[in-house]
């Protein structure tokens, strides 16, 4: 049971800023068993919430926006957000009793917080923040509870050709043909994205020879994670679903082109996650492909799933 004024925390961002948080959120729940953990996130995420195991009541917030004066005075609040001072400037117009941050110049009560490291890992970054405070925590812990009833078939291969920004998108019909391989093989392969995605996941579908039942647009996120977590792998971008698959032990093959895999990749079952990143960084927000990205080829992502299958079939992967 918890009881008293929560733990509150901000990380108003998307599924892979949630799920690189977990490490750290358990860490906040391990530290205060007595109190419940609430998430200042977007309102879609809700549906990962329980699969955390540490989350007790998700906070709808958007980025930089005011918290709802229901979430103010918190026992403790902590800025998973970034480095302020904006995000500091609406932990603390809050209220909490107590405030845990990296440390910003204009923001003087954040002066005893560590500073930012922009090279370092996203989940390391906050861990780190939370050991500066005495805080234990492991950033290995990324697993979340698989949905119920989504037994693995390695028979099954994911596409998720989408991301939030065109930076981090690979070409559809590069990764179609990627898809009509999976296919060729034998293996069923599923076109995942959100609604929105519709026209790129039909587009993929096409060129690999696919039927319209391979397309699974705007099921949700609870629909995403069952996908995934049923499925023998995913190729995708450097984005959520690439996370999803670390937190749910699903093997993967990430394209990584603006972004390094060092700030963003695997820290766990890394044999059975493999990146792909021809070693240049860029704008993860810019409007077109990052050049990085777009000198990866289909053939490099063919050896790197021939890679993943061994991995898979070795004993340590078992």
């Amino acid at each position: 049971m918890t009881a008293g004024r929560p733990v509150l925390v901000l990380r108003a961002l998307g599924l892979g800023d949630l799920l690189t948080a977990v490490p750290a959120l358990r860490a906040l729940a391990r530290a205060h068993p007595d109190r419940p953990v609430w998430l200042a996130a977007p309102a879609w995420l809700d549906p990962l919430v329980s699969m955390t195991g540490c989350i007790h009541t998700l906070v709808p917030a958007e980025p930089l926006r005011p918290l709802p004066a229901w979430a103010h005075g918190a026992h403790l609040a902590v800025n998973l957000h970034g480095r302020g001072p904006q995000s500091h400037r609406i932990l603390a117009a809050a209220a909490p009793a107590r405030r845990i941050a990296f440390r910003a110049k204009a923001v003087e009560w954040s002066w005893d917080g560590p500073e930012w490291d922009g090279g370092e890992h996203e989940v390391v970054r906050w861990c780190r923040l939370l050991e500066h405070f005495g805080i234990p925590a492991d950033p290995s812990d990324l697993r979340i509870d698989r949905p119920d009833g989504c037994a693995r078939d390695p028979d099954v291969t994911v596409v998720h050709p989408g991301a939030a920004s065109a930076a981090r998108r690979w070409p559809p019909e590069r990764f179609a043909a990627v898809a009509r391989s999976e296919r060729e093989r034998g293996r069923t392969v599923l076109v995942t994205g959100s609604q929105s995605e519709e026209g790129l996941c039909r587009s993929v579908a096409v060129g690999a020879g696919l039927g319209r039942d391979a397309v699974r647009t705007g099921i949700g996120l609870d629909g995403l994670a069952a996908t995934i977590a049923a499925a023998g792998r995913i190729v995708c971008g450097d984005t959520g679903p690439a996370h999803l698959a670390i937190a749910l032990g699903t093997p993967s093959v990430v394209l990584f082109g603006p972004t390094p895999p060092a700030a963003w990749g695997a820290l766990v079952d890394r044999p059975l996650h493999r990146e792909i990143w021809m070693g240049s960084a860029g704008d993860p927000h810019a409007g077109a492909p990052d050049r990085g990205l777009l000198r990866i080829g289909v053939g490099r992502v063919r050896r790197e799933l021939d890679a993943l299958d061994a991995a898979i079939r070795a004993p340590a992967a078992v």
